[in-house]
């Protein structure tokens, strides 16, 4: 007679009481024990694994969605840089040309005051030599002439020159320069008010 065949133990389904028999979900679905062996194999049901996987690759999906978009803003921040940086050097230079021309043109205009005030006291110096006597009327020429002298500097020399002709004038006396600002910031108050 045949010897009855002696059962082996089949795999068991347990509930999740042991915390070491859980799946990474935490559900303990899908988890069997074996009785004639220690160990807890972990393996999930068909469904589970496609899950697994879906979601493993629309993970990856958007890591590369959010890396090809930080290339993408990256590429775009260096146009944006460099197209500012186009433009600002182009508003530089008509800036600078626009401030050289208003430089030039307020020279000439100072220049054509100083003559014509130098002309206004030439015409007056014969009643002032008439009225206050020679002396004074000596005066008023050499401040007319000191005047015209002044203008056509003023016209022959170059906005440059003039900035280092000033520079050099605070340098050696910042004092007076620090009054004749005040002076003329007060003139500018009064004038504007």
């Amino acid at each position: 007679m045949a010897k009855p065949a002696t059962p082996t133990t089949a795999p068991v389904t347990t509930p999740a009481a042991d915390p070491a028999a859980k799946t990474a979900e935490g559900t303990g679905v899908g988890t069997t024990t074996t009785t004639s062996d220690t160990t807890t194999t972990k393996t999930g049901s068909p469904h589970t694994q496609e899950a697994k996987s879906r979601f493993s690759a629309a993970l990856n999906e958007a890591k590369a969605g959010a890396a090809a978009l930080g290339d993408e803003a990256k590429e775009r921040v260096g146009a944006y840089r460099s197209e500012a940086k186009v433009r600002g050097e182009g508003l530089k230079t008509d800036a600078r040309g626009k401030a050289s021309t208003l430089a030039n043109d307020g020279k000439h205009m100072a220049s054509e005051a100083l003559t014509g005030l130098s002309r206004v006291i030439d015409e007056n110096c014969a009643t002032l030599d008439e009225k206050l006597g020679p002396k004074y009327g000596d005066y008023a020429r050499n401040a007319s002439r000191s005047l015209q002298d002044n203008a056509r500097k003023l016209d022959e020399k170059s906005i440059d020159e003039l900035a280092e002709e000033s520079r050099e004038a605070i340098r050696k006396s910042p004092a007076t320069a620090v009054g004749l600002a005040a002076l003329v910031g007060f003139f500018f108050a009064r004038l504007f008010r």
